[in-house]
């Protein structure tokens, strides 16, 4: 499914956000790097999911209603075999009252985390940001921004702007994050600014770095901008 048609079907269904699973496959047209993920709709089909991922895998409720997963109690994170996964795919499908599908997700390991994403400025229109993720971002506040359209050395130079800039060098035995992954997710995201205006803001977190360095997006939302009179 192209961009343009998993907006056109959104927004034919009067939505004002995107699933998860959409708005991943929407970015990833963009160049953000996800985890791997299968859809599943029911406890049977969870766990086929899982044992083709394989374990220990992450459950999430998936639905356009479910944008704040987390303070819905939506996520069973390091499911380490079938039993788990049952238990958590009962257990959220029952929350979800028949709404959404599920989503299986490996489970990704690291200890750093950022986040990527989209805003609209009333007056200066589309914003890129980059900074520090994971459940504290918005508490730490650590982020960089830059207007639309965005150069390459812009993007660049947004990774060095934020306090925690250190975090994606090479420390305590992890390596130094991929810089060029972030780089084309950044210009990925400017460049979705651009080509679909019905997308109102973007929010990629966490983009977690493993271990060797690569940057793994585990979660995003797109939210659409209200119809025009």
């Amino acid at each position: 499914m192209t961009a343009t048609s998993i907006l056109r079907t959104a927004r034919a269904a009067g939505r004002a956000s995107l699933s998860e699973a959409e708005s991943r496959r929407l970015l990833a047209a963009y160049g953000v790097s996800f985890t791997a993920e299968r859809e599943a709709d029911d406890v049977g089909d969870a766990c086929a999911a899982a044992a083709a991922i394989g374990y220990p895998v992450v459950l999430k409720g998936c639905g356009a209603a479910f944008t704040h997963k987390t303070e819905l109690d939506l996520v069973a994170l390091g499911l380490a075999d079938e039993a788990a996964v049952s238990e958590a795919a009962a257990d959220l499908l029952g929350r979800m009252a028949g709404e959404g599908t599920l989503l299986v997700q490996p489970m990704v390991r690291g200890r750093r985390e950022f986040m990527l994403g989209l805003s609209r400025d009333p007056q200066f229109g589309p914003v890129v940001t980059f900074g520090v993720g994971g459940v504290f971002a918005e508490i730490a506040d650590d982020v960089a921004m830059r207007l639309v359209p965005l150069s390459e050395p812009d993007a660049r130079a947004m990774l060095d702007e934020i306090r925690a800039a250190a975090l994606l060098d090479g420390i305590r035995g992890m390596a130094p994050v991929d810089r060029d992954a972030l780089v084309t997710a950044l210009l990925g995201l400017a460049r979705l600014a651009v080509e679909c205006p019905d997308v109102a803001a973007v929010d990629v977190n966490p983009v977690i770095a493993t271990e060797d360095g690569r940057p793994i997006a585990v979660d995003a939302l797109v939210l659409l901008a209200a119809p025009e009179n």
